[in-house]
Protein backbone atom coordinates (compact mmCIF):
# COMPACT_ATOMS: atom_id res chain seq x y z
CA UNK A 1 0.00 0.00 0.00
CA UNK A 2 1.62 3.23 -1.15
CA UNK A 3 1.95 6.33 1.04
CA UNK A 4 1.63 9.68 -0.68
CA UNK A 5 2.17 13.15 0.77
CA UNK A 6 0.12 16.02 -0.67
CA UNK A 7 1.85 19.28 0.24
CA UNK A 8 -0.34 22.36 -0.05
CA UNK A 9 1.84 25.31 -1.09
CA UNK A 10 -0.52 27.46 -3.14
CA UNK A 11 -1.51 29.97 -0.45
CA UNK A 12 -0.93 33.69 -0.85
CA UNK A 13 -0.34 34.34 2.85
CA UNK A 14 -2.50 37.46 3.14
CA UNK A 15 -2.17 37.47 6.94
CA UNK A 16 1.60 37.44 6.60
CA UNK A 17 1.63 40.85 4.88
CA UNK A 18 4.45 40.04 2.48
CA UNK A 19 4.73 40.30 -1.30
CA UNK A 20 6.47 36.91 -1.30
CA UNK A 21 4.24 34.01 -0.19
CA UNK A 22 5.52 32.72 3.13
CA UNK A 23 6.29 29.25 1.76
CA UNK A 24 9.00 30.82 -0.40
CA UNK A 25 10.59 32.92 2.35
CA UNK A 26 14.01 31.90 3.67
CA UNK A 27 14.17 30.13 7.01
CA UNK A 28 17.34 28.62 8.50
CA UNK A 29 19.13 28.71 5.16
CA UNK A 30 16.33 27.35 2.95
CA UNK A 31 12.86 28.32 1.88
CA UNK A 32 10.03 27.18 4.13
CA UNK A 33 8.83 24.92 1.31
CA UNK A 34 12.22 23.22 0.98
CA UNK A 35 12.27 22.39 4.69
CA UNK A 36 8.83 20.80 4.35
CA UNK A 37 9.85 18.85 1.25
CA UNK A 38 12.93 17.63 3.12
CA UNK A 39 10.76 16.02 5.78
CA UNK A 40 8.82 13.84 3.36
CA UNK A 41 11.71 13.23 0.96
CA UNK A 42 13.76 11.72 3.79
CA UNK A 43 10.98 9.75 5.46
CA UNK A 44 11.46 6.09 4.50
CA UNK A 45 7.72 5.29 4.51
CA UNK A 46 6.70 8.05 2.09
CA UNK A 47 6.71 6.80 -1.51
CA UNK A 48 5.65 9.85 -3.45
CA UNK A 49 4.94 13.57 -3.07
CA UNK A 50 2.31 15.63 -4.85
CA UNK A 51 3.12 19.33 -4.61
CA UNK A 52 0.24 21.78 -5.02
CA UNK A 53 1.25 25.34 -5.91
CA UNK A 54 -0.30 28.41 -7.45
CA UNK A 55 -0.02 28.82 -11.20
CA UNK A 56 1.99 31.99 -10.61
CA UNK A 57 4.70 30.14 -8.68
CA UNK A 58 4.70 26.80 -10.51
CA UNK A 59 7.99 27.51 -12.31
CA UNK A 60 9.69 28.63 -9.09
CA UNK A 61 8.48 25.53 -7.27
CA UNK A 62 9.65 23.31 -10.11
CA UNK A 63 13.12 24.84 -9.97
CA UNK A 64 13.33 24.34 -6.20
CA UNK A 65 12.38 20.69 -6.67
CA UNK A 66 14.97 20.23 -9.41
CA UNK A 67 17.80 21.95 -7.57
CA UNK A 68 16.98 20.24 -4.30
CA UNK A 69 16.97 16.76 -5.81
CA UNK A 70 13.51 15.95 -4.48
CA UNK A 71 13.09 12.68 -6.34
CA UNK A 72 9.84 11.74 -4.61
CA UNK A 73 7.99 14.71 -6.09
CA UNK A 74 6.06 12.90 -8.82
CA UNK A 75 3.60 15.66 -9.69
CA UNK A 76 3.42 19.43 -9.35
CA UNK A 77 -0.17 20.59 -9.82
CA UNK A 78 -1.79 23.98 -9.66
CA UNK A 79 -4.19 24.67 -6.83
CA UNK A 80 -7.19 26.92 -6.57
CA UNK A 81 -8.30 30.03 -4.73
CA UNK A 82 -9.04 28.17 -1.50
CA UNK A 83 -7.47 25.45 0.60
CA UNK A 84 -10.35 23.17 -0.34
CA UNK A 85 -9.76 23.69 -4.05
CA UNK A 86 -6.02 23.05 -3.65
CA UNK A 87 -6.60 19.86 -1.69
CA UNK A 88 -9.01 18.70 -4.37
CA UNK A 89 -6.34 19.29 -7.01
CA UNK A 90 -3.90 17.28 -4.92
CA UNK A 91 -6.13 14.24 -4.46
CA UNK A 92 -6.93 14.42 -8.18
CA UNK A 93 -3.29 13.55 -8.83
CA UNK A 94 -3.57 10.33 -6.77
CA UNK A 95 -4.90 7.36 -8.75
CA UNK A 96 -5.04 4.56 -6.18
CA UNK A 97 -8.07 4.77 -3.88
CA UNK A 98 -6.40 2.42 -1.41
CA UNK A 99 -3.31 4.60 -1.04
CA UNK A 100 -2.51 6.23 2.28
CA UNK A 101 -2.59 9.99 1.74
CA UNK A 102 -1.18 12.64 4.05
CA UNK A 103 -2.28 16.23 3.41
CA UNK A 104 0.15 18.73 4.91
CA UNK A 105 0.52 22.51 4.93
CA UNK A 106 3.77 23.60 3.32
CA UNK A 107 4.09 26.29 5.98
CA UNK A 108 4.51 23.73 8.76
CA UNK A 109 8.24 23.08 8.22
CA UNK A 110 8.93 21.61 11.67
CA UNK A 111 6.90 18.43 11.31
CA UNK A 112 8.63 15.46 12.93
CA UNK A 113 8.97 11.96 11.53
CA UNK A 114 7.21 10.40 14.53
CA UNK A 115 3.97 12.26 13.75
CA UNK A 116 4.08 10.96 10.17
CA UNK A 117 4.53 7.44 11.54
CA UNK A 118 1.55 7.84 13.87
CA UNK A 119 -0.65 8.97 10.98
CA UNK A 120 0.43 6.12 8.70
CA UNK A 121 -0.01 3.54 11.45
CA UNK A 122 -3.49 4.83 12.28
CA UNK A 123 -4.55 4.42 8.64
CA UNK A 124 -4.17 0.66 9.07
CA UNK A 125 -7.39 0.67 11.09
CA UNK A 126 -9.03 4.04 10.29
CA UNK A 127 -10.04 5.77 7.07
CA UNK A 128 -9.55 9.34 8.29
CA UNK A 129 -7.01 10.67 10.78
CA UNK A 130 -6.31 14.09 12.24
CA UNK A 131 -3.38 15.27 14.35
CA UNK A 132 -3.91 17.38 17.43
CA UNK A 133 -2.25 18.67 20.54
CA UNK A 134 -3.79 19.49 23.92
CA UNK A 135 -4.74 23.13 24.35
CA UNK A 136 -2.48 24.83 26.90
CA UNK A 137 -5.00 27.65 27.36
CA UNK A 138 -8.62 27.87 28.38
CA UNK A 139 -10.82 28.18 25.28
CA UNK A 140 -13.81 30.51 25.44
CA UNK A 141 -16.77 30.79 23.08
CA UNK A 142 -18.31 34.23 22.62
CA UNK A 143 -21.38 35.70 20.96
CA UNK A 144 -21.67 38.66 18.59
CA UNK A 145 -21.42 41.10 21.49
CA UNK A 146 -18.10 39.62 22.68
CA UNK A 147 -19.72 38.03 25.71
CA UNK A 148 -18.69 34.58 26.87
CA UNK A 149 -21.44 32.06 26.29
CA UNK A 150 -19.49 28.89 27.02
CA UNK A 151 -16.17 27.67 28.42
CA UNK A 152 -15.71 24.10 27.09
CA UNK A 153 -13.95 21.49 29.21
CA UNK A 154 -10.33 21.77 28.14
CA UNK A 155 -9.52 18.09 28.65
CA UNK A 156 -11.61 17.17 25.62
CA UNK A 157 -10.24 19.90 23.34
CA UNK A 158 -7.40 19.58 20.86
CA UNK A 159 -5.67 22.09 18.60
CA UNK A 160 -5.72 20.64 15.10
CA UNK A 161 -2.55 20.43 13.02
CA UNK A 162 -1.46 18.80 9.80
CA UNK A 163 -0.81 16.33 8.36
CA UNK A 164 -4.31 14.98 8.10
CA UNK A 165 -4.37 11.44 6.76
CA UNK A 166 -6.88 9.49 4.69
CA UNK A 167 -7.46 6.51 2.54
CA UNK A 168 -7.38 8.22 -0.84
CA UNK A 169 -10.84 7.03 -1.86
CA UNK A 170 -12.46 8.63 1.19
CA UNK A 171 -10.83 12.00 0.55
CA UNK A 172 -11.70 11.83 -3.15
CA UNK A 173 -15.34 11.14 -2.31
CA UNK A 174 -15.42 14.03 0.17
CA UNK A 175 -14.24 16.49 -2.47
CA UNK A 176 -16.61 15.11 -5.09
CA UNK A 177 -19.54 15.68 -2.74
CA UNK A 178 -18.27 19.14 -1.78
CA UNK A 179 -18.06 20.13 -5.45
CA UNK A 180 -21.81 19.53 -5.69
CA UNK A 181 -22.58 21.41 -2.47
CA UNK A 182 -21.17 24.92 -2.76
CA UNK A 183 -21.23 27.13 0.30
CA UNK A 184 -20.45 24.54 2.97
CA UNK A 185 -18.36 25.98 5.77
CA UNK A 186 -15.45 23.76 6.73
CA UNK A 187 -11.80 24.68 7.17
CA UNK A 188 -10.01 21.47 6.29
CA UNK A 189 -10.30 17.98 4.83
CA UNK A 190 -11.32 16.30 8.08
CA UNK A 191 -14.16 18.81 8.24
CA UNK A 192 -15.35 17.64 4.82
CA UNK A 193 -15.27 13.98 5.82
CA UNK A 194 -17.25 14.75 8.97
CA UNK A 195 -19.71 17.02 7.15
CA UNK A 196 -20.69 14.23 4.78
CA UNK A 197 -20.48 11.50 7.46
CA UNK A 198 -18.07 9.46 5.36
CA UNK A 199 -16.02 8.07 8.26
CA UNK A 200 -15.16 8.70 11.90
CA UNK A 201 -12.00 10.81 12.23
CA UNK A 202 -9.43 9.30 14.55
CA UNK A 203 -7.02 11.69 16.28
CA UNK A 204 -3.33 10.99 16.89
CA UNK A 205 -0.90 13.09 18.87
CA UNK A 206 0.75 15.96 17.07
CA UNK A 207 3.79 17.90 18.23
CA UNK A 208 3.95 21.32 19.91
CA UNK A 209 6.88 22.34 17.69
CA UNK A 210 4.90 21.69 14.50
CA UNK A 211 3.92 25.34 14.28
CA UNK A 212 2.28 26.97 11.28
CA UNK A 213 4.01 30.02 9.85
CA UNK A 214 1.10 32.44 9.74
CA UNK A 215 2.36 35.80 10.98
CA UNK A 216 5.75 37.53 10.52
CA UNK A 217 6.75 36.73 14.11
CA UNK A 218 6.33 33.03 13.33
CA UNK A 219 9.34 33.10 11.02
CA UNK A 220 11.56 34.22 13.90
CA UNK A 221 10.09 31.62 16.23
CA UNK A 222 10.52 28.86 13.64
CA UNK A 223 14.11 29.93 13.00
CA UNK A 224 14.87 29.62 16.69
CA UNK A 225 13.14 26.25 16.89
CA UNK A 226 15.25 25.01 13.99
CA UNK A 227 18.38 26.06 15.85
CA UNK A 228 17.34 24.41 19.10
CA UNK A 229 15.39 21.41 17.85
CA UNK A 230 16.48 18.10 19.24
CA UNK A 231 15.20 14.57 19.25
CA UNK A 232 15.63 11.72 21.67
CA UNK A 233 18.46 9.29 21.10
CA UNK A 234 17.50 6.17 19.14
CA UNK A 235 16.73 3.18 21.32
CA UNK A 236 17.54 0.47 18.78
CA UNK A 237 20.19 -2.11 19.54
CA UNK A 238 23.59 -1.66 17.95
CA UNK A 239 25.30 -5.05 18.24
CA UNK A 240 24.50 -6.79 14.97
CA UNK A 241 24.59 -3.52 13.03
CA UNK A 242 28.10 -2.69 14.24
CA UNK A 243 29.66 -5.99 13.21
CA UNK A 244 32.21 -5.35 10.47
CA UNK A 245 31.85 -1.55 10.56
CA UNK A 246 34.99 0.59 10.63
CA UNK A 247 34.85 3.24 13.36
CA UNK A 248 37.32 5.98 14.32
CA UNK A 249 36.90 7.41 17.82
CA UNK A 250 38.69 10.65 18.67
CA UNK A 251 39.15 11.58 22.32
CA UNK A 252 38.99 7.90 23.23
CA UNK A 253 41.47 7.67 26.08
CA UNK A 254 38.77 8.10 28.76
CA UNK A 255 35.14 8.87 29.44
CA UNK A 256 32.55 8.62 26.68
CA UNK A 257 35.07 8.15 23.88
CA UNK A 258 36.71 5.19 25.60
CA UNK A 259 33.30 3.61 26.17
CA UNK A 260 32.29 4.12 22.52
CA UNK A 261 35.44 2.32 21.38
CA UNK A 262 34.89 -0.52 23.86
CA UNK A 263 31.25 -1.12 22.96
CA UNK A 264 31.94 -0.98 19.24
CA UNK A 265 34.86 -3.41 19.48
CA UNK A 266 32.83 -5.86 21.57
CA UNK A 267 30.11 -5.77 18.90
CA UNK A 268 32.56 -6.75 16.20
CA UNK A 269 33.45 -3.36 14.74
CA UNK A 270 36.97 -2.58 13.62
CA UNK A 271 37.94 0.31 15.83
CA UNK A 272 40.69 2.90 15.70
CA UNK A 273 40.69 4.77 19.02
CA UNK A 274 42.98 7.79 19.43
CA UNK A 275 43.48 10.77 21.71
CA UNK A 276 46.09 13.32 22.71
CA UNK A 277 47.81 10.53 24.62
CA UNK A 278 48.52 9.00 21.20
CA UNK A 279 49.73 12.30 19.77
CA UNK A 280 46.44 13.04 17.98
CA UNK A 281 45.18 16.56 18.66
CA UNK A 282 41.82 17.11 16.95
CA UNK A 283 42.71 20.76 16.38
CA UNK A 284 45.71 19.67 14.28
CA UNK A 285 44.65 18.76 10.74
CA UNK A 286 47.83 16.84 10.03
CA UNK A 287 47.42 14.44 12.96
CA UNK A 288 43.73 13.89 12.22
CA UNK A 289 44.50 13.33 8.54
CA UNK A 290 47.17 10.76 9.41
CA UNK A 291 44.67 8.88 11.58
CA UNK A 292 42.07 8.87 8.83
CA UNK A 293 44.61 7.79 6.21
CA UNK A 294 45.97 5.01 8.43
CA UNK A 295 42.44 3.69 9.00
CA UNK A 296 41.64 3.67 5.27
CA UNK A 297 44.97 2.00 4.48
CA UNK A 298 44.30 -0.66 7.11
CA UNK A 299 40.62 -1.40 6.56
CA UNK A 300 39.87 0.03 3.12
CA UNK A 301 37.22 2.49 4.26
CA UNK A 302 35.67 4.39 7.18
CA UNK A 303 32.00 3.99 8.08
CA UNK A 304 31.65 5.84 11.39
CA UNK A 305 33.50 8.67 13.14
CA UNK A 306 32.87 9.95 16.68
CA UNK A 307 34.63 12.99 18.08
CA UNK A 308 34.28 13.17 21.86
CA UNK A 309 37.38 15.30 22.45
CA UNK A 310 36.41 18.33 24.52
CA UNK A 311 37.85 20.82 26.97
CA UNK A 312 36.16 22.76 29.78
CA UNK A 313 37.80 25.46 31.87
CA UNK A 314 35.40 26.81 34.49
CA UNK A 315 35.68 30.24 36.06
CA UNK A 316 35.00 33.88 35.32
CA UNK A 317 36.13 35.01 31.89
CA UNK A 318 38.14 37.78 33.54
CA UNK A 319 40.07 35.16 35.46
CA UNK A 320 41.02 33.06 32.43
CA UNK A 321 44.13 33.64 30.41
CA UNK A 322 43.87 33.89 26.66
CA UNK A 323 45.73 30.63 26.35
CA UNK A 324 42.88 28.91 28.25
CA UNK A 325 40.30 30.63 26.07
CA UNK A 326 42.10 29.69 22.86
CA UNK A 327 42.60 26.11 24.00
CA UNK A 328 38.85 25.60 24.50
CA UNK A 329 38.01 27.16 21.15
CA UNK A 330 40.67 25.09 19.41
CA UNK A 331 39.65 21.75 20.90
CA UNK A 332 35.88 22.13 20.97
CA UNK A 333 35.14 24.11 17.79
CA UNK A 334 38.16 23.91 15.53
CA UNK A 335 38.61 20.25 16.46
CA UNK A 336 35.03 19.47 15.47
CA UNK A 337 35.50 21.24 12.13
CA UNK A 338 38.79 19.44 11.47
CA UNK A 339 37.42 16.00 12.28
CA UNK A 340 34.29 16.59 10.19
CA UNK A 341 36.29 17.87 7.23
CA UNK A 342 38.84 15.07 7.22
CA UNK A 343 36.22 12.39 7.84
CA UNK A 344 34.09 13.68 4.98
CA UNK A 345 37.05 13.54 2.62
CA UNK A 346 37.29 9.80 3.33
CA UNK A 347 33.53 9.18 3.21
CA UNK A 348 32.33 11.25 0.27
CA UNK A 349 32.51 8.38 -2.24
CA UNK A 350 30.81 5.70 -0.14
CA UNK A 351 28.86 7.58 2.53
CA UNK A 352 29.17 7.36 6.30
CA UNK A 353 28.15 8.89 9.60
CA UNK A 354 29.79 11.42 11.92
CA UNK A 355 28.95 12.27 15.54
CA UNK A 356 30.11 15.51 17.13
CA UNK A 357 29.40 16.48 20.73
CA UNK A 358 27.57 19.49 22.10
CA UNK A 359 26.27 20.27 25.59
CA UNK A 360 22.98 21.34 27.10
CA UNK A 361 24.62 24.74 27.57
CA UNK A 362 24.37 25.33 23.80
CA UNK A 363 20.87 26.75 24.23
CA UNK A 364 21.97 29.48 26.63
CA UNK A 365 25.42 30.54 27.77
CA UNK A 366 26.22 29.77 31.38
CA UNK A 367 28.16 31.82 33.86
CA UNK A 368 31.52 30.35 34.83
CA UNK A 369 31.70 28.41 31.56
CA UNK A 370 30.88 31.09 28.99
CA UNK A 371 33.58 30.14 26.47
CA UNK A 372 32.71 26.45 26.67
CA UNK A 373 29.01 27.25 26.18
CA UNK A 374 29.82 29.40 23.16
CA UNK A 375 31.87 26.65 21.53
CA UNK A 376 29.11 24.10 22.06
CA UNK A 377 26.54 26.41 20.46
CA UNK A 378 28.93 26.83 17.56
CA UNK A 379 29.28 23.05 17.19
CA UNK A 380 25.52 22.79 16.70
CA UNK A 381 25.54 25.45 13.99
CA UNK A 382 28.54 23.79 12.38
CA UNK A 383 26.79 20.42 12.34
CA UNK A 384 23.56 21.85 10.92
CA UNK A 385 25.41 23.57 8.09
CA UNK A 386 27.51 20.52 7.27
CA UNK A 387 24.47 18.24 7.26
CA UNK A 388 23.15 20.15 4.24
CA UNK A 389 26.57 20.16 2.57
CA UNK A 390 27.12 16.44 3.08
CA UNK A 391 23.61 15.17 2.32
CA UNK A 392 24.14 14.75 -1.46
CA UNK A 393 27.09 12.47 -0.72
CA UNK A 394 25.25 10.19 1.70
CA UNK A 395 27.30 11.40 4.67
CA UNK A 396 25.26 11.97 7.83
CA UNK A 397 26.33 14.17 10.72
CA UNK A 398 24.66 14.81 14.09
CA UNK A 399 25.49 16.38 17.45
CA UNK A 400 25.09 14.33 20.61
CA UNK A 401 23.71 16.36 23.52
CA UNK A 402 24.05 14.40 26.77
CA UNK A 403 22.88 15.52 30.18
CA UNK A 404 25.50 15.89 32.87
CA UNK A 405 27.68 12.79 32.57
CA UNK A 406 30.09 11.19 35.02
CA UNK A 407 33.29 11.80 33.07
CA UNK A 408 36.80 12.65 34.31
CA UNK A 409 36.46 16.14 32.78
CA UNK A 410 33.32 16.81 34.79
CA UNK A 411 34.87 15.53 38.02
CA UNK A 412 37.90 17.77 37.45
CA UNK A 413 35.67 20.83 37.15
CA UNK A 414 32.82 20.10 39.58
CA UNK A 415 34.18 17.56 42.01
CA UNK A 416 32.26 14.53 43.22
CA UNK A 417 28.52 14.65 42.61
CA UNK A 418 25.71 12.20 43.49
CA UNK A 419 25.90 9.29 41.04
CA UNK A 420 22.13 9.27 40.58
CA UNK A 421 22.28 12.84 39.26
CA UNK A 422 24.63 11.95 36.40
CA UNK A 423 24.44 9.89 33.24
CA UNK A 424 26.80 6.99 32.90
CA UNK A 425 29.30 7.15 29.99
CA UNK A 426 28.15 3.73 28.77
CA UNK A 427 24.60 5.08 28.28
CA UNK A 428 25.88 8.03 26.24
CA UNK A 429 28.17 5.74 24.25
CA UNK A 430 25.31 3.41 23.36
CA UNK A 431 23.15 6.37 22.26
CA UNK A 432 26.02 7.71 20.15
CA UNK A 433 26.53 4.41 18.38
CA UNK A 434 22.79 4.05 17.79
CA UNK A 435 22.74 7.55 16.28
CA UNK A 436 25.73 6.80 14.05
CA UNK A 437 23.88 3.77 12.70
CA UNK A 438 20.54 5.57 12.24
CA UNK A 439 19.34 7.55 9.24
CA UNK A 440 19.33 10.81 11.24
CA UNK A 441 21.28 13.78 9.95
CA UNK A 442 21.41 17.43 10.94
CA UNK A 443 19.92 16.62 14.34
CA UNK A 444 20.76 17.44 17.93
CA UNK A 445 20.32 14.12 19.71
CA UNK A 446 19.30 14.42 23.35
CA UNK A 447 20.55 11.76 25.76
CA UNK A 448 18.66 11.80 29.04
CA UNK A 449 18.47 9.69 32.17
Amino acid sequence: MSAIAIILASGTGSRFRSETPKQFLKLAGKTVLEHTLDIFERHPRIDRIVLVVSEEHALLAGELVRQGGYDKVGRIVCGGDSRQASSMAGIGAVEDDDAKVLVHDAVRPLLDAATIDRCLDALDTHEAVDTGIASPDTVIRIDTSNTIVDIPERASLRLGQTPQAFRAGVLRQAHALAARAPGIKVTDDCGLVLHFSLAPVHVVAGDVNNIKVTYPSDIYLADRLFQLRARPAPTNGTGALLAGKVLVAFGASRGIGKEIARQAAEAGARVVAVSRADGVDVADPASVRRTIAHTVDTYGRIDLVANTAGLLRTGLLAGQGYDEIDEQIATNLRGSAVVAREAFAAMRDNGGSIALFTSSSYTRGRAMSAVYSATKAAVVNLMQGLAAEYLPFGVRINAINPERTATPMRVANFGNEPAQALLSPDVVAHATLATLLSDATGEVIDVRR
